[in-house]
């Protein structure tokens, strides 16, 4: 005696519905068994009725919430860890990139004054176009100062900081962390740890744009005010 079998066959075929001038074209596909089906209970298991759906791999991300320091002890001493807002990390990853844009080896205070002007939103780049201070005046003193890159010359994928751009960097640390404020560290600690730095190419080309000491203490008294909300 034979025993109960399942043969089955499927069959997919389009139906088109009826045209809709105000609703596009919709093809559904029907499927349809055809064969022999036994008695026996029938299990139909959907990773055998869906071939094509294959996983994608998961996407790893990482975030960066700090910036580079050459003396994290300092910072580990602390209870209060400082953060750094995320407009100013933002600032500093575009000057990274703009490095690399005009072909420099390393990453200084010049590419950190734009990276502040190309964010664009945060508290510092406002103030310095309202003091007539533009990317495109810091672009052409940049030019001016290094002249035109070798064409083939290639930056690497992450120029390193210069003394002077990493001083800038600590400077914003110990300045908010000696005035023990809460909150975080802005790009106008940013810019104001950059403006002490007056050996630097990001301090020279500020004061041929007309930065001077005075500006720099408005800027501090705007930021020491309770009312000031970082980078909003």
């Amino acid at each position: 005696m034979a025993a109960n079998s399942l043969s089955a066959t499927s069959l997919t075929r389009p139906e088109f519905k009826q045209f809709n001038p105000n609703k596009p074209t919709q093809v559904v596909l029907k499927t349809q068994w055809v064969g022999t089906i036994s008695t026996n209970k029938l299990s139909l298991h959907s990773s055998n009725l869906r071939p094509f759906f294959t996983k994608r791999p998961p996407i790893n991300a990482t975030i960066s919430f700090s910036l580079p320091t050459a003396k994290p002890e300092r910072v580990a001493a602390t209870e209060k860890i400082p953060i750094w807002s995320s407009k100013a990390i933002k600032a500093y990853a575009m000057g990274e990139l703009e490095a690399r844009k005009i072909k420099s080896p390393t990453t200084g205070t010049e590419a950190i004054l734009m990276g502040i002007l190309i964010e664009g939103t945060n508290f510092a780049s406002k103030f310095l176009r309202g003091n007539g201070i533009t990317l495109q005046k810091v672009r052409d003193e940049i030019f001016k100062m290094r002249g035109k890159p070798d064409m083939y010359f290639f930056s690497p994928e992450h120029p390193p900081l210069t003394e002077a751009a990493q001083t800038t960097l600590d400077w914003a640390i110990d300045e908010k962390l000696k005035s023990g404020e809460n909150g975080e560290i802005t790009t106008s600690h940013l810019l104001l740890g950059l403006w002490k730095q007056e050996e630097s190419p990001g301090h020279q080309i500020l004061v041929a744009l007309g930065f001077n000491d005075d500006k720099a203490k408005e800027l501090r008294s705007f930021i020491s005010e309770p009312t000031f909300e970082g980078d909003s």
